[in-house]
Parts: structure tokens; sequence; C-alpha cells
């Protein structure tokens, strides 16, 4: 299997139209690909919550239209990252999408762990209640997004739900990079299952982004990693090594504790 994952620098004199534009035409440029991975609010950039409102979309909006076209076009599965949806029911939510290779939407995830200690992401959208997984021809999908990844109880849910890949789409700051990395391989080492997770660069309302995008093995191992800057990561590995590992090392089977329901709002 061969996944790109695209790390996209937002930076502030790129307005969300050209950058919606540039992204769609890197992800055609993956023709080939069996998974292509877009970071978290890419339009805007994860820390500048003063667009959040602004540049909100409905979920079959400019840029469901735009990744949908392009995953047609390259003939990829797509996670295009997440945007900020607008519900007409209800808040905003930060809302990631999939997308076959006929551009049909195949899944959203509406983040469940909003970053903020009650500033920020925290109280400017809602929190998702649903974990979502994906079924590709190789390997089936677990959904998260950036903070969702300090919450290891998510992962168990995901893998018991069928996951096998877990896919990470962030807006990682540069100060807590270190964190990202380990929190990446921890819970590809728990859960026996491939990481693929996809960091922007550049800087979000003053924030410094990380980076630093990652594919992690269920052994734990870095099987790439990217740098500070944008740059698209390509990697290919063997989905099958995930039942191998966890035939080989059967730690799954001596659980004792189950997963307890995500909290909800």
């Amino acid at each position: 299997m061969r996944a790109s994952v695209i790390q996209i620098a937002v930076n502030e004199d790129e307005s969300v139209e050209a950058r919606r534009r540039r992204v769609a035409a890197m992800v055609r440029e993956q023709a080939g690909a069996d998974l292509v991975v877009l970071p978290e609010l890419w339009t805007t950039g994860a820390f500048a919550y003063e667009e959040f409102g602004r540049e909100a979309e409905p979920l079959e909006g400019p840029t469901y239209e735009a990744m949908a076209k392009a995953a047609s076009d390259a003939g990829v599965w797509l996670h295009a990252g997440s945007i900020p949806e607008r519900d007409p029911e209800g808040p905003l939510y930060n809302t990631s999408l999939v997308f076959s290779p006929s551009g049909d939407l195949a899944a959203a995830y509406r983040k469940i762990h909003r970053f903020g200690f009650d500033k920020g992401e925290a109280v400017l959208m809602g929190a998702g209640t649903e974990l979502v997984t994906v079924r590709l021809p190789a390997t089936t999908l677990g959904l998260s997004t950036c903070y969702d990844l300090r919450f290891p109880e998510l992962f168990r849910g995901l893998v018991d739900a069928g996951a096998e890949t877990l896919v990470v789409s962030a807006g990682w700051p540069e100060r807590r990079r270190s964190h990202w990395t380990l929190l990446a391989q921890a819970r590809a080492v728990e859960n026996q299952a491939f990481v693929v997770a996809c960091g922007t660069a550049g800087t979000h309302a003053g924030v410094p982004q990380a980076g630093h995008s990652i594919v992690v093995d269920p052994w734990g191992e870095v099987l790439a990693q990217a740098g500070a800057g944008e740059e698209v990561l390509t990697v290919e590995f063997d989905p099958g090594k995930v039942a191998t590992t966890r035939e080989q090392f059967p730690a799954l089977k001596d659980r004792m504790l189950g997963l307890q329901s995500p909290r909800r709002p």
C-alpha cells in the first residue's frame, strides 16, 4: 500500500481560495497512491480561531467539492483533512472528510476532543460523539484529529471497530513536537496498528507548526518522517503486517478492561 502524506504550509499571505486550488493540484499529483492524507483545518489554520466563523462551510461546501473532484481525478482514497463545518441546525464542528477514488464521500468525522482548555476550539466548536472507520480494499482506517492523539481510549475503540491503520490529521504546535512523535509511536505500539499522522507546516495565527508528519508501523518503528516545511511524504507499507504482529505478539487478546464510551457534550 502506498500512502502520500501532504504536509501543507498554512500562511496568512495566501487566501483560502488560493490554498484550496493549490492543495487540489497537489492531490492530483499523487495519482498512483492508494491513500492521500491532508492535515487538520488547512483552509484556515488550526490556531486561527477568528477565522473559524468567517470561513466555516456546510459539509458539502467548496472544500468538499474541490477535494471530491481531486480524489476522482487522481483515482485515490483521500482523507481531505478537516474543515470548520457549519451545521445549519447547530454549532461549528471540526470535521474530517474521506473520499473514495470515484469522488464519493466515504465518511465524515467530527472531532471528539476539542483543544483549548475552555478557550479557542473548545468553546467555538461542538464535540463529535461517534467513532468513525472507513473500509479500504487493503485496510480499515480509524479516523482521529490532532488533540484526539492524547486520548488512547479513542484509538482502542477504533481498533475494536476493526481499524488497522490509524489516521491522525493535525495542526500540532512546534513547542510540543516531541509529544507528537512520542504519542504517534505509542498509539501504534499499544494498538498494534499502523499510524499515519499528517500535520501542517507554517505558522497559524502566530503559532509555529510542528510539521514532522510521520508514518509508524505496528511495532512502533518509524517508516518515514517529514521535516518542518511543506512537503509530500510518500511511504509504502504492507497492511498485512497488522495481522502478523497481532498473531506473533497477541497482547490485545489479554485485555482485561473495556472501553468506556466517549463523554457526551
